[in-house]
């Protein structure tokens, strides 16, 4: 039987002493993020749920290439958490944890965010605004509800201005990290130096309240201004928590999010090129789960898996219909089939995401705009000929389609310097690899969903017959026999293109 992994991303790094401030500089050490990442989207477990946390940190992103505070993978292990414990949760709870949760916080510049000041010329820093907006739920121009563009005079309409980035702007003013309950030890390189917090301090939700800060008795920083943005004022005067409130109010029921955010959600999860009707069927679960209820993230996955444009067999032979595996899941897919696990416990997987490698870890992204923009259309294409989106081609070249042959060969045959702690459960596939037929109906099961086409099959079995078994206590054959079949079924064009 498969074994399978529940176990948060944050109790993984205290079950290692990761939250020990000593000699190891645990607290600075950016290192072990991979270890953390990869012992949660490797293993089983609620793989349905990380399916869609996974989705989800493609939109709300956050990165630990651009996290420069102390605790980094103790701040990313505390998102991924949040993401994966609300990812079938309200969509405007899930919008507000974000906001104040210290990763954010400090990747978009909301953390010491302060009010104007016009004796400096200090403004509030836009970035979390802008982004917000853009990318978060609204998008730059009006939707239908089935995602296409509301025109005005044939051109789009932007669904907001820089006054409104400047309104905005001034609602996520006065935030810092939460220091209530957070120890502090002495600094074990030299007792003189400044203490360290616990990691308990990006754990839990930054705060507007400065009796909450360090060090103690500054005065706010928040902006108590007018704030106009998106039709909505915020009278002077009003106090963080509430002008928070309005502010994430407005952005969840402006009609923009359901298209939005849903149209992506289907991309992520089943093609790149959805139809207008499977976004407007989806966006309007998202609207109304059929209990009134709004932003039902748990009613939009069922509705984008179970949409007709999603199961139906005509997808299997659409060719606009589907989408490129991205490397990630790939991995992942392998290390959930075959019951991957560290032979340590530490999981000690070093940096993938170099081209030369998987090309893509998860919550490594290179910037907020993810590894790949929705809009993206290959250039010189087949698929820019046709006008179709694939967003996952942003990730590939010549370089990157050799490098992942080589990467998933040296990942199954477990001879790759980041495999070395790996070990994956091929028992079951030794058991029918005398058999290559069987063997490879079960690949094609697990891997493709019985979608190899014909030729395909013949090519692999081809090749499962060329391994010599020489005795059924073969062990070393019988296992080149697996390896190859896993290899050719993960590196064919009918497993890369998901369908």
């Amino acid at each position: 039987m498969r074994s399978s992994n529940k176990v948060p991303a944050t109790d993984f790094l205290i079950s290692r002493g990761y939250d020990k401030i000593d000699s190891d500089l645990n607290w600075l050490n950016p290192t072990y993020f991979d270890h953390m990442i990869w012992s949660q989207v490797l293993t089983g477990g609620n793989v349905v749920r990380k399916r869609m946390a996974l989705a989800l940190s493609e939109i709300f992103v956050v990165s630990i290439n651009e996290l420069d505070i102390d605790w980094p993978v103790q701040a990313l292990a505390s998102y991924w958490d949040l993401l994966n414990k609300n990812a079938f949760g309200n969509f405007r709870e899930l919008l507000e944890l974000i906001t104040l949760n210290p990763a954010m916080a400090v990747f978009l510049d909301t953390r010491g965010n302060q009010k104007a000041d016009p004796t400096t010329g200090r403004v509030p820093d836009e970035n979390f605004a802008r982004e917000v907006m853009q990318l978060f739920t609204i998008g730059l121009y009006e939707l239908n509800q089935d995602g296409s563009q509301r025109l005005s005079n044939g051109a789009p309409i932007e669904t907001y201005t820089n006054d409104d980035v400047v309104g905005l702007a001034k609602v996520f003013t006065g935030y810092d990290f939460d220091y209530s309950g957070v120890s502090f030890t002495p600094d074990p390189r030299a007792s003189y130096r400044p203490h360290v917090p616990s990691a308990q301090v990006v754990r839990q939700s930054v705060t507007a309240d400065p009796a909450k800060w360090i060090p103690r008795g500054r005065a706010s920083t928040h902006s108590l201004d007018e704030k106009r943005f998106l039709g909505v004022t915020i009278a002077p005067g009003v106090a963080p928590a509430r002008s928070l409130e309005i502010a994430l109010d407005r952005l969840f029921e402006h009609p923009n999010v359901a298209p939005f955010v849903s149209r992506q959600l289907i991309q992520r999860l089943v093609t790149s090129n959805p139809s207008p009707g499977y976004v407007r069927r989806v966006a309007a679960v998202f609207a109304d789960n059929g209990k009134g209820a709004r932003g039902d993230l748990g009613a939009v996955f069922k509705a984008i898996i179970l949409d007709d444009e999603a199961t139906s067999e005509n997808g299997l032979r659409d060719p606009r219909f589907g989408k490129l595996r991205e490397p990630m899941l790939r991995y992942s897919q392998w290390g959930q089939t075959f019951n991957a696990q560290s032979t340590s416990g530490a999981w000690q997987i070093r940096d993938l995401s170099g081209p030369s490698l998987l090309n893509q870890v998860p919550l490594r992204a290179p910037s907020v705009f993810n590894f790949f923009r929705p809009e993206h259309i290959p250039p010189r294409s087949q698929a820019a000929a046709n006008n179709m989106l694939a967003p996952e081609f942003q990730l590939v070249t010549e370089s990157s389609v050799a490098s992942y042959v080589n990467f998933m060969w040296s990942t199954i045959d477990a001879s790759g310097f980041w495999a070395d702690d790996i070990a994956a459960d091929y028992s079951y596939e030794l058991d029918i690899a005398s058999r290559p037929p069987e063997l490879l109906d079960h690949l094609d099961l697990v891997l493709t969903g019985g979608q190899l086409k014909p030729e395909t099959r013949s090519l692999i079995l081809d090749a499962l017959n060329d391994v010599e078994i020489e005795s059924t206590d073969d062990d070393a054959g019988k296992l080149s026999r697996v390896r190859i079949g896993i290899m050719l079924t993960m590196c064919s064009n009918d497993y890369l293109v998901q369908k």
